[in-house]
């Protein structure tokens, strides 16, 4: 999967913040311990003078098996006092140990596998998200949230018809949707908001996005229009790959496109919706679209085929 430069920097950046993080806070539990117990702080000095000694060992001749089996033993007599110093004192016997966010790694987001050295997943996972933040960047995804979602709006005159009020059908699709959103996983079903303009569907679509990334998912929200204005540049411009973008959008957690039909519709965007869709169904990612468009509408604009990918 290709990312820009640009990602990968960030992401790099953020890893070795994430290894500095965790030893400095290992040297400052050092500092702390040896202000607390004086005693462990010698014993440490001669722990590391053992291996010069070591060294020193085997440089000088002599009997150098039986030198250096003594070094060791008193390293490890002094190893042993250290950390039960330690834990007479209240601390974890490995306190001066890093505590890295992820310990196969060790925060460098890199893995030996089979001889060759390969990304570690922590660092797939977070190229990923830095990736779906820069595409969120301008997005309003703070301007909407469940707490500022105002049910008042909605009447509580019975419908003659469906026997329902408007108030308590929205009732029933907001605490839906804040359900939804607590529960997210990357298996969650997918959602098709449909109904006129102001009814509230970017607002809990938003709302959704704001819950499921402060959970830790990748979420990407993007308009129909500027998703396809954004593809449509990339792919006819020689400078840009369209493969990157569309391959963040395919394998984010969550993908929410807003106000589909109000882009310029045309037999690239039908392809490009479609191709988005089914590729995000077979990968069983969850995908939430907003329309205004009713159901004959949406059979007139787009094809037959991606209708059928939307309703099933």
């Amino acid at each position: 999967m290709g990312y820009s430069k640009e990602i990968f920097r960030a992401t790099r950046a953020r890893m070795e913040e994430r290894r500095t993080k965790a030893e400095r806070r290992a040297e400052q539990v050092r500092d702390e311990v040896y202000k607390r117990v004086p005693k462990i702080e010698e014993l440490e000095r001669e722990i590391s003078s053992c291996g010069i000694l070591a060294v020193r060992a085997v440089l000088n001749g002599g009997d150098v098996k039986a030198n250096t089996e003594k070094l060791r033993d008193k390293s490890i007599a002094m190893q042993n006092e250290v950390k039960k110093l330690l834990v007479e004192n209240g601390y974890d016997e490995n306190c001066f140990e890093p505590h890295y966010n992820c310990k196969l790694c060790k925060d460098t987001g890199y893995i030996e596998k089979d001889g060759k050295t390969v990304y570690c997943n922590c660092f797939k996972r977070l190229l990923v998200a830095t990736a779906c933040e820069e595409l969120n960047r301008t997005a309003p995804l703070r301007l909407s949230t469940f707490d500022s979602f105002n049910l008042d709006f909605y009447s509580h005159e019975v419908d003659k018809e469906s026997g329902v009020s408007p108030y308590d059908k929205m009732q029933k699709i907001y605490n839906y949707c804040v359900q939804y959103a607590r529960t997210f996983t990357t298996q969650s079903k997918s959602i098709l908001m449909r109904g006129g303009t102001g009814l509230g569907k970017t607002h809990l679509s938003l709302a959704i996005a704001n819950e499921v990334t402060r959970r830790g998912f990748g979420v990407i929200y993007v308009s129909a229009p500027m998703l396809m204005s954004t593809l449509s540049n990339m792919h006819f411009s020689r400078e840009q790959s369209d493969s990157e973008y569309f391959d963040m959008l395919t394998k984010c957690d969550l993908l929410i496109i807003d106000d589909l039909g109000t882009e310029f519709s045309s037999s690239f965007s039908n392809t490009q919706f479609y191709n988005l869709c089914n590729s995000r169904m077979l990968l069983r990612k969850p995908l939430i679209i907003n329309t205004n468009l009713s159901v004959n509408e949406l059979e007139k604009t787009y094809t037959a085929r991606f209708i059928s990918r939307i309703y099933g």
